[in-house]
This record gives C-alpha cells, structure tokens and sequence, in this order.
C-alpha cells in the first residue's frame, strides 16, 4: 500500500452487509486519504455499489465501524454524508427530467436571497460548473429531451458544486466521449490538487492507468486485492477482478458471406443530427459504428430502427425497400434495436425477467389475446438458459446486475430471430466477464447469418468485435474501415476530421 505521510481521511473496518440470509459485503478494510483518487474495482455483484451506498449514507452496514476525518462516521441519509462532505455520482442519472439544468444542480439547497431563490446566482454558479466540463449550454433549459452524455456530465457538475472533500465516482466515463473523458480528468486532477479524495468505479480499466493511485479489487463482497500503482498491466486486473486467467477478451473474427442484408442510402435525420449516411452490412457481419459523442452514431441507428424519422434516404433488406415507420413496421421486417439506455429503453425493472422476455414475443408465448403462464415460463426459461442469465424467471429485473439486465435486453430481441440486430453501447457500464459473455452472444449472431450493427463509445470494443467501422464526425459520414486497417489512430482521425 502507498506510504502517506498523514492519517485517512476515510477509515473502514471489518464492514459488513447483509439483506436477510444473503450476505452481500464480507468484513471490509478500505481507507482514502486526502488528494488521492482509488480505483474500486470489480465484476458487477462484487459488492462496489454496496459498500458506496455504505459510505454515502444510502445504506447502513450490518456491522463493523467508519470513521470521516478522524472522528466517527455514520451517516443516516445521503443527506447527512453530503453535509458532511461526502458525495456521490451514482452511474444511473437521477435527474429530474422537468427540471431546468440548474434546478437539477441545486435541487434541496437553493441558493436563497431575502428568503426567495437566487436563480441569477444559482443559473450563473451552474453555468459555470458546465463550462469547466465543456458542456456549453443554457443552464436554464429543461433536462428533458438532453443526450445521455450530455446529463452524465450534468450529474458530475452537480457533485463539482457540493465543494465536498470527498467524491465517489460510479462510472462517471460510461456515457462520454474521449473530449468530455479529458475534461472530466481536468477536473479530477483539480480537486486532487485541492486535497479531495476521490473513490473511482469503472469498468473502463485503461482509464484507471490514466487516473488513479492505487487500485482496491472486490470479488463476491470480500476485499481480494490491493495494488499500490495502477500502472498494470489491463491482464493483471481482470485477472484479479474475475480470480481465473482470462483468454482473449474478443473472440476471432469470421468472415461474412457476400450477400447483402441491410443498405442505407443517403440517410438524413430530421432535427440535422446526421445526413448523407450510406453503408451495407453483409450476411454474417458485425459492422461497427464509431465517432465522438455527438457525431450523430445514436440518432442514425433509432432511424434504422424506426424510432426517429427521417428526412431523406432509404433502408433495403436483402435487396428491398423496407424504410421503417414505427419501431413495430422495422420489428415486423426483422430489425430490431438494443437501445442505450437499458433501464429507462431496455426492461421494466419492477416486472420479472420472464415478463421482460415476452413483452417482445407475444406470439411465442399465448394466442388469440392470452397469454399462457406455462407457455410464458417455459418460453422465458429457454432464452435465460440460452443467453446465460444469472435469475430466475420470477425475478424482477431491477434485482439483477446491470449485465444481466443486458442479457435480458438481448434475449427478448433475439428470441424473435430478427435478420438485422442493432446494439447500441451493448456494453456500457457492464463487467468484464459479463462484456466477454455479450461478445460472444454478437459473435455468434454473426456465425448464424444474422447482420450485427454495434454502436460504441468503447474504441477498444468497436475495433475488437467488427469486421468493418464506419466513423462519424458532426453528423457526417467521414469514412469506413476494414478491421485490417482500423485502429486507434486511424479511427481518432476521421472522428475528428
């Protein structure tokens, strides 16, 4: 462990946490000290979330003791911890969507003036928070309607103005692009120059070269690993965070046949997101899309998918026009989508995984109007078998991992056999050995001749998983790629052309 000169300013010891019979957390030790950034790391269910939901007050532990710059610590509420000087961005946004960007910034501590809210005040301490993430935007504008990106970094702006001492960071990257992830590095480095500990989640491990100290592995609710750099090797961690060797993360590409499936010509979206984009994908084929945040990658794949009109262009399958209407007229030609935001797009959390899985696939699981229950629970107990859910068909979603949430996400599309899958971050804010097991689902969608578009922010994924990457910059197509040809470089140069 890294030598400090002073005391933590953060202490636990022997934490534990259990709900009932299960026990999430095993006996703890962890401590941060002022002006250093710790990479807490581990398979989604290895307890990350938990123990910050300890630290931030939105949990209380079973057992074991805190301590917050030399004296105890055990906040009742979220409240409390902030209060204290304790914050938190949680990876899922937990904005108010009617709100204004500023009101979401401030909400439950306005500033006040002669008993009224200072909205100059809180408009002009909230734009300026934007501006140091590169957000350039009205901060009186409503949240509803903004990118995913775009409120991942008014998530991380509302914690920049808690002036907190410590910050945890739960996949702060998983919605940005490189430009914002540099941004949001900036800011880091600040605070760490100002003496703020930071706690740094992420599934992103080249980043965690990049940003953190030290590195805290977890594994099934216990502590199993403790580095005193970051600087290791990506093997390394994975290694510690999954406890077995890990083989290749992509599996080898094949080669897809000559057939085409799906053609876009001259596409045009009608809010000037994206137009003149014109690509086939192939029989067999995993056809990436690649692009900084805001090139426009998402808004053209919902076109495809019928979710977001069109302007200009056509969409063929296997020859014809079939320039979906709705998301129903694209699911009824065979192309379905496996949008971004899983939880809010995705599934219902507070319905079972069974019910998730026939939402798409009425026709699979009762007829004439009705649905049979057996019908239903065998139907769902194939696709979670097949597509390796970790639940039971009765399970609610929200009760699961957000890769298994994925999965399900996955499983009730591909029940259907579509002839054309388009994932959008298939992977975002997922495990490595959950990501490993989503690469090979693609992998083998592709082997059955199914055509595979995948959107990604990851560049290691989109260049690890197709067999060609077309980029996009401002809305423009700026180029496609051979996967023999595509790389870092060559890829950054037409994102930012």
């Amino acid at each position: 462990m890294t030598k400090h000169a002073n005391q933590p300013i953060l202490t636990l010891r022997n934490i534990h946490k259990s709900y009932g019979p299960i026990k999430v957390l095993h006996g703890i030790d962890f401590d941060l000290y002022a002006g250093e950034v710790v990479a807490l790391l581990g398979e989604n269910g290895a307890g990350k979330s938990t123990l910050s939901n300890i630290i931030s007050g939105a949990v209380q532990p079973s057992k074991g003791e805190m301590a917050w710059q030399g004296a105890p610590y055990k906040p009742a509420h979220p409240r409390e911890a902030i209060d204290a000087g304790v914050g938190m961005i949680h990876q899922e946004l937990m904005l108010l969507p009617h709100l204004s960007i500023a009101e979401n910034i401030f909400v439950g501590r306005y500033p006040m003036k002669a008993g009224a809210v200072d909205r100059r005040e809180m408009e002009r301490r909230a734009k300026q928070g934007l501006l140091r993430l590169g957000l350039d935007i009205s901060p009186r504008r409503v949240v509803e309607g903004l990118s995913t990106a775009s409120q991942q970094l008014i998530e991380i702006a509302k914690a920049l103005t808690l002036n907190a001492k410590m910050l945890i960071l739960d996949e702060p990257t998983a919605a940005l692009g490189g430009e914002e992830t540099k941004l949001l590095f900036k800011q880091i480095a600040r605070l760490k120059a100002e003496g703020v500990g930071i706690i740094y989640i992420s599934h992103r491990l080249e980043e965690i070269r990049q940003i953190a100290d030290r590195i805290v592995v977890m594994r099934d609710g216990a502590k199993v690993q403790e580095f005193d750099t970051a600087d290791l090797p990506v093997r390394t961690i994975v290694e510690s965070m999954v406890g077995r060797s890990m083989e290749q993360m992509f599996p080898p590409l094949a080669v897809p046949e000559d057939k085409t499936v799906l053609e876009v010509r001259d596409l045009a979206g009608t809010t000037r997101t994206f137009s003149g984009v014109s690509f086939t994908v192939r029989k067999g084929e995993i056809f990436g899309i690649s692009g900084l945040v805001g090139a426009g990658r998402t808004e053209l794949i919902r076109a495809i998918a019928g979710a977001d009109p069109i302007t200009h262009g056509s969409i063929l399958l296997n020859g014809e026009d079939i320039t979906p209407r709705s998301p129903g007229d694209a699911i009824r030609k065979g192309i379905v989508l496996v949008p971004e935001d899983r939880k809010l797009q995705g599934v219902i959390l507070d319905h079972s995984i069974q019910e998730n899985i026939a939402y798409s696939n009425f026709d699979s699981v009762g007829w004439g109007g009705w649905i049979s229950s057996r019908r239903l629970r065998d139907f769902a107990a194939e696709n979670i078998r097949k597509f390796g859910v970790k639940g039971r068909g009765r399970q609610k979603a929200g009760q699961m991992s957000g890769g298994n949430q994925q999965k399900v996400v996955i499983a009730k599309w591909l029940a259907r056999k579509p002839r054309v899958v388009l994932l959008d971050e298939p992977t975002r804010g997922i495990d490595v050995g959950a990501r490993s097991s989503i690469y090979e689902i693609i992998h083998e969608l592709a082997a059955e001749g199914v055509a595979v578009v995948v959107v990604s922010s990851d560049l290691e994924e989109v260049l690890g998983v197709s067999n060609r990457v077309l980029v996009m910059a401002a809305g423009r197509q700026t180029g496609i790629l051979d996967h023999t040809k595509a790389n870092d470089v060559s890829v950054m140069e037409l994102a930012t052309a």
